[in-house]
């Protein structure tokens, strides 16, 4: 199978990283700077494509690495020749590019999967566990923080085109919430960046699931000490904790004790097991772990937590 990836940055260098590790895959890559294709290619061993339709040509599966408002139209190219295809987070800028994007791969008959990578590291997929397992008993209240100093591309922090720090980098812990804990009810945000939609970033998100069950989502842009992630999930019977920068980085409080664990080990590499996951989608194995409808419900809530920041109000996300 032939891989084809749009995009030579951060991103299509770590997915080309591991699609390499997969058997049976070869690269395609493209990008408009044809000097930093030329080195993703060269340390890839990878093959260079002159345009977009060319590498849609030459490939059977389009990886999606650009800017989040460069996503569909790529997508929609590739889904058209009856491509696979995989894009970075979030899906779209908005809720109807999205729409479009699942409508015409559902047409196509293709797999269109989206890189909420956070479902595949090993402490959130544990604790994704111990709730759907119901050893946390019932789950009453959440709390996520994501975040560091801000990111080096110009494009992140231009609001217009990534959203800013709610659609942008939030996005993974709604994906994550919604996973584990159901559908949002409805939300409120407050946002430090979202007056001059232009530069560092700082929001906090309180969500009310169906289930009662309540979340509060930090995400950030503004944090010198460099980038941190935490979670926690607290149940009748339980609570299960994460911090990235604790090793034993998961701790699992019940009734039985307190356990403590840590989860990363080699296979346990998240990128790796997110492409992996795909390409079994793709080669009909097993069905997508993220869908275009996870994608699309994901931005749903990060546009209704932006439009609650900008407003003041409680919103509900578009289902």
């Amino acid at each position: 199978m032939r891989v084809g990836i749009v995009g030579a940055g951060g991103m299509g260098s770590v997915h080309s990283r591991h699609y390499r590790r997969i058997e049976g895959i070869e690269l395609v890559i493209f990008d408009e700077l044809a000097e930093k294709a030329q080195t993703l290619a060269s340390n890839h061993d990878a093959l260079l494509a002159s345009s977009l339709d060319d590498l849609i040509r030459q490939s059977d599966v389009v990886d999606v690495c650009l800017p989040t408002d460069a996503h569909k139209p790529c997508a929609l190219a590739a889904i058209a020749a009856g491509r696979h295809v995989f894009v970075e987070k979030p899906i779209a800028g908005s809720l109807s590019d999205a729409s479009q994007m699942i409508e015409a791969a559902d047409k196509a008959g293709v797999v269109l999967s989206v890189g909420q990578v956070v479902r595949f590291f090993p402490e959130f997929k544990a604790a994704n566990k111990l709730v759907k397992e119901g050893k946390l008993g019932r789950p009453a209240a959440a709390r996520t923080r994501r975040g560091g100093g801000a990111p080096k591309a110009d494009w992140f922090l231009d609001h217009a085109r990534s959203g800013g720090v709610i659609v942008d980098l939030a996005v993974h812990d709604f994906d994550w919430l919604r996973w584990t804990l159901g559908e949002v009810s409805h939300l409120y945000s407050r946002s430090v960046g979202i007056q001059d939609g232009v530069g560092l970033d700082y929001a906090l998100t309180t969500l009310t699931f169906d289930s009662g069950a309540v979340a509060h989502v930090e995400a950030t842009w503004m944090d010198p000490a460099g980038f941190r992630v935490t979670f926690e999930v607290c149940g009748s019977e339980g609570m299960v904790q994460y911090d990235s920068r604790q090793v034993p980085t998961l701790r699992t409080h019940q009734t039985t004790g307190v356990r403590n664990e840590t989860q990363l080990s080699p296979a346990d590499d998240p990128y790796f097991n997110q492409l992996t996951a795909f390409i079994r989608a793709c080669r009909g194995e097993a069905p997508p772990a993220v869908t275009g409808y996870d994608g699309f419900m994901a931005l749903s809530i990060a546009l209704a937590a932006l439009e609650s920041a900008r407003t003041g109000e409680v919103v509900r996300p578009t289902r």
